[in-house]
This record gives structure tokens, sequence and C-alpha cells, in this order.
């Protein structure tokens, strides 16, 4: 089995399927002779050249419509934004076009385009380009969003997202493009909307997606060695959202620790928290915790920057209070 970067994973479901499959082209800023912003399509323009590579002017709005445009008649684009925070220039066709349209259809206009973008704090640019905004497209019905946290996810989602018949936001921390791990060299695909247990543990359900997956594979690490037993569970699809998983693990556990870097009011983990109280209440033997970034404009400043993304001590330090424990034993 091949041990490579989420960059490269990502690189190599882009050029399997187009491989694969003809309609299948990349359009955004800088994806063609520049090889995009983070490298993904490195490599992409020289093999299937600029027909099906397109680098495009600067606009979002744009780009966002031609995507849907083509969807719409026949092909199926994989449209690059430089940043998750420049697809707010393009939730007009992102919500009210990409979202709607099968429905508003009848199903005789499905939009088959996956809409990528890399995003997240923690790389000091700033207020304005360190966002976490998935939530934004969770709460719109007729997308789907998925968010890997390892190479092998990464691939495996966006193969599958690649293939579907419906819109998917495809969201990629910036934090994760040189993680490395184990991929398969053989074809492999991953469901939709299905999480994974990525730590098995008995004592405390820890569930988070994205960067913050490791963030929380680390303080289980460190609380194992107090005797904690932690599960962490990786919901990898925000929309639709395995909220099943995460329901049996707290009949085991009885606990439930949700960690996201999003910001706290109406995040991903509110949704998650609000489903486990209204379907499993019977079994939770404590409050459910939240640990999420501190709801501020995200600091140029690496310190105070880092003070505002969720940490492994703040989710130790809501694990132990679900547990009953100010501190550590």
């Amino acid at each position: 089995m091949q041990k490579i970067s989420m960059r490269e994973a990502l690189n190599q479901a882009l050029r399997e399927e187009m491989r694969r499959d003809m309609r299948i082209f990349i359009a955004g800023e800088d994806v063609g002779e520049y090889q995009g912003s983070f490298k993904v399509t490195q490599g992409l323009l020289e093999e299937f050249g600029q027909q099906r590579v397109l680098d495009t002017p600067i606009s979002e709005q744009v780009i966002a419509g031609l995507g849907v445009g083509s969807a719409m008649a026949g092909l199926r684009p994989c449209i690059e934004f430089m940043t998750v925070n420049f697809m707010m220039l393009a939730m007009d066709q992102l919500v009210n076009h990409a979202s709607k349209w099968r429905y508003m259809s009848g199903n005789i206009l499905p939009v088959p385009a996956v809409f990528r973008a890399p995003g997240g704090g923690g790389q000091q640019l700033g207020a304005q380009h360190s966002q976490s905004l998935e939530t934004w497209f969770v709460h719109a019905p007729g997308l789907f969003v998925m968010m890997p946290s390892t190479p092998y996810d990464a691939k495996g989602l966006l193969k599958t997202a690649l293939r579907m018949e419906d819109p998917v936001i495809f969201l990629e921390h910036e934090g994760l493009y040189s993680l490395e791990g184990e991929v398969p060299e053989e074809e492999y695909l991953l469901p939709v909307g299905v999480g994974d247990i990525k730590r098995p543990g008995a004592d405390v359900t820890i569930v988070s997606y994205s960067r913050m997956l490791h963030v929380s594979l680390e303080a289980a690490r460190k609380l194992e060695g107090q005797g904690v037993d932690c599960e962490v569970i990786d919901l990898r699809c925000l929309k639709p959202m395995d909220t099943e998983l995460v329901l049996k693990s707290v009949v085991k556990t009885g606990r439930l620790v949700c960690v996201e870097e999003c910001w706290r009011t109406c995040g991903v983990m509110a949704e998650v928290a609000a489903q486990i109280q209204e379907f499993g209440m019977d079994y939770l033997d404590a409050p459910i915790r939240r640990v999420s970034g501190r709801e501020v404009p995200m600091p140029y400043n690496k310190e105070l920057e880092q003070a505002c993304i969720p940490s492994a001590e703040q989710v130790i330090e809501a694990v132990n209070l679900t547990l009953g424990r100010k501190a550590a034993d």
C-alpha cells in the first residue's frame, strides 16, 4: 500500500476519474498553468489539455455559474475555488441554482458538479482567509457536504463525489494537504453519509471532522495515559451526517464531546448535539460538551490565531468535565 500526502491523494482521484469519464473537467483560478494554489491539480493540464483543465477569470460567481450550467448540459465539472472564503461571492449560484435545479425541474436537470475549496485556520492568512464556513453549506437543502481528514478518505470521497448526480461541496483543510497516510493502489470508493470510528473506546465518545479529528486523536492518546478510553468518530460527510453512528457510540459510552473548528453558534456540532439529545437523551450519563473555535475574526498574530483554534488541551478539559472531574487524576 502506498503512503502519500492528502494533496497527492486528491490529485490521484482527479486523474483517475478524468481518465475514466471524458465528461469530467476542472475549472478555477490558477488550476492549469500554476497547477493550483495548493498543487492539487499538478500535472493535469499537461495530461488532459486546456479543454479539460481551464484557467478562469477572477470571478467566483462566473466560475460557479460555469459549473452549474455545464452540469445541467450533461458535463461533470469539478470547480476549484482558491479558498472557501471566496465561495461567499458565489452563494447565489451554489444555494439558489446548484442545490435547487434538480428539485425545481422535476428531476429533469440534475447538477452533477463538485465544488472544491481549501479552508480553515492556522496558516496566518488573516481574518478574511482563515474561516471555516462549512455550516453555511450544510444548511442548504440539495447540497452534499464532504470534509475528509485523511488521504485515504480524501481520495475515496472525491472519487465518489465525482460520480454523483447531485452537487457536492468538497472542503479540504489547508493544514492537511501535507499529511501523509496509507492509500490503496487499487480503485476504491467511500459511501456517502457514512462516518468512521478512527479509535474505538468505551468511556467517552469524541466526534469531529477534518483537522479537528487529529486534535481529537491527540487528546485521546493523552487521556489514555490518564486511564480514559476515548472513542473517536470522524463524520467525514457533514451532509448527510451519520448521527446514527454517533448515537450507537453514545449508547456504549454514555458521554459525548463534540469538536469543531468553526464558530460555536449554529455550528455543525450544534446539530450533532441536538440530534443526540433528541434521540439519545436516555443514554447520556452527563451533559454533552462542545469544543469550538472562538467567535472572533481570526487574528493574524500567530499566538492569537492558535488561541482561537481548539486544542487537544481543550478537548481533554471537556472530556474531564463530562467524566465529572475538573482536572486529570
